[in-house]
């Protein structure tokens, strides 16, 4: 029984023993004032349980006077009342778990499949990613109504404590290609330790929440350790407009000649305010354009009429060199002397690697967060505007929010963007079902934690290299052609069929970069790069991988 149901069983008790006491005494004393028959207490306490239970009066029936009826009427329906209450506090809660549905404590055979200890939202993003190549999964999951609710939901799910040998081989770990442990970091570990000892050859993954950590895990059995908060920082801190780090490169590479880039278009460049006509990346600068973010939703291809403001962000295709070409173009004609200030709210793992990447550029960084602690030059509560005032908000050029919190997170972007119209506010989402609240906020930027994990633990999982990138807005996969095979791809139709870019075919090892997409035929065998997002991403594998 939970803490809720016992409290409301002692209140119920509570409830008839003091409504049982006094109506035996107002009873008693109605009989002796009011109608002249003095009795016995123990004899009004029966009269009480008789019109309770709604069984009748017997000898006591037919009063003279009308405050005994008025008071026997009161008594009846004082006791349809409680009989009510008893029900509700007894016979739903057992009805409830009665006929409620029961998660499973085993899963069915299953054979090469993964094992997830516990379901959060970045194993949602992992079993989408999952369910996209056609994977096996089970989940391990010691809530009891979670399970529930998952089970209900069709998920495979197994009711049990992760860190039990027992329940782990219920899970069919003896027969899984890998395991992958997402709870507290000290539950991480004692998880790899059952599942190393239940099946010594399995492949185990982690995700670290304190990097420092991540040592104990590898300790205790863990193969790969993840730290996708300190990915998503950096790749957080790579979207600051004008901060050039020479650490790493914004560019995913895909094959020796080709880089896929997300440029932003800077306020007073040459290409704000044109259209995506004016523009002509394939004419102009012999680069492809993908698609392009605007106000927060992918759009592919780019509307030729649609114009290209500042803050909006291209994804383009081509050769390094005339990528660099259209890059000089977006920036801004008039560059800033002095150092750009950013405001970085939130001091935890993905905080203090933004700051670390942005400390190697032309950048002065102040950080904002609700503990006293190294490196944190403001004490206050990000929602606060007087913190952020004090932060430096005013002539601050972006503002890097990185907190634990989505709802604090919105809150806090709401009050950056009224303080400063003009900054750029750059958000890490926890939860994906959260990111376009956080434009709706006034975000210019937002990447989910939940998505940058799942990548990361896909592309862990299976050495395949079939996820490119795993910190980007946009899905950068190799898949196989499928029935896109001895077609072209206009052909086919891909982009407007799916939302999908081809940018490469891969045959027999060799990346083909350069090719005309209305005349060069796919062939069995090869694979294909594309970009897209998830769901563009989902619709190819249904048109032809399905």
């Amino acid at each position: 029984m939970s803490l809720w149901s016992s409290h409301r069983t002692r209140h119920y008790f509570l409830l008839v023993a003091v409504t049982t006491i006094g109506s035996t005494l107002l009873y008693n004393y109605g009989m002796a004032t009011w109608e002249n028959d003095p009795q016995p207490l123990f004899r009004s306490l029966g009269i009480v349980f008789q019109s309770f239970t709604t069984t009748g009066y017997g000898e006591d029936a037919g009063w003279t006077t009308p405050q005994m009826y008025i008071l026997t009427i009161g008594l009846q329906l004082m006791g349809i009342g409680l009989i009510l209450t008893a029900v509700d506090v007894f016979a739903v809660p057992w009805l409830r778990n009665t006929l409620a549905v029961t998660p499973p404590t085993s899963a069915p055979t299953v054979e090469n499949h993964v094992v997830i200890c516990e379901y959060t939202s970045r194993g949602e993003a992992f079993i989408e990613e999952l369910e996209s190549r056609g994977e096996e999964y089970v989940i391990v999951e010691s809530d009891e109504e979670r399970a529930r609710t998952l089970h209900e939901d069709d998920y495979r799910v197994v009711h049990g404590d992760p860190e039990s040998m027992t329940v782990l081989e219920n899970a069919g770990i003896e027969r899984a290609k890998a395991v992958v442990t997402d709870s507290a970091d000290d539950t991480n570990a004692s998880i790899v330790l059952s599942a190393r000892e239940a099946s010594p050859d399995v492949q185990i993954v982690t995700l670290v929440e304190d990097q420092r950590l991540a040592e104990y895990h590898e300790i205790a059995g863990a193969d790969e350790v993840l730290s996708p908060r300190q990915l998503l920082g950096e790749s957080l801190a790579h979207r600051v407009p004008t901060a050039v780090t020479t650490a790493v490169d914004e560019g995913v590479e895909i094959g020796d000649d080709l880089e896929l880039v997300e440029l932003s278009i800077a306020e007073g460049s040459d290409l704000c305010g044109r259209t995506a006509d004016d523009v002509q990346p394939r004419e102009r600068f012999g680069v492809d354009g993908i698609g392009a973010w605007i106000d927060g939703e992918f759009e592919s291809p780019i509307p030729p009429g649609r114009e290209l403001d500042a803050g909006v962000r291209l994804l383009v295709a081509g050769k390094p060199e005339r990528i660099e070409t259209l890059r000089a173009e977006a920036m801004s004609t008039v560059q800033p002397f002095s150092a750009q200030h950013v405001l970085l709210a939130g001091y935890g793992e993905a905080g203090a690697t933004a700051g670390a990447a942005l400390a190697d550029t032309n950048t002065r960084v102040t950080v904002l967060d609700s503990a006293d602690k190294d490196g944190v030059d403001v004490v206050g509560d990000a929602r606060d505007p007087a913190a952020i005032r004090e932060g430096g908000i005013d002539d601050a050029s972006a503002v890097i929010v990185t907190l634990d919190d989505d709802t604090t997170a919105i809150f806090a972007t709401l009050v950056a963007r009224d303080l400063n119209p003009s900054v750029d506010v750059i958000v890490r989402a926890n939860d994906t079902e959260n990111v376009q609240k956080l434009y709706r906020a006034g975000a210019d930027y937002v990447q989910s934690l939940a998505t940058v994990s799942g990548r990361m633990l896909a592309s862990t999982v299976f050495e395949d290299e079939e996820v490119l990138a795993v910190d980007r807005q946009i899905d950068v996969v190799k898949l196989p052609a499928g029935r896109l095979a001895e077609r072209t791809v206009v052909d086919a139709d891909v982009r407007s069929r799916t939302g999908c870019t081809v940018l490469a075919a891969v045959r027999d090892g060799e990346t083909i970069t350069e090719f005309d997409p209305a005349s060069f035929t796919v062939q069995e065998g090869d694979e294909v790069v594309l970009a897209g997002t998830d769901e563009s991403v989902r619709s190819f594998e249904e048109a032809f991988l399905a």
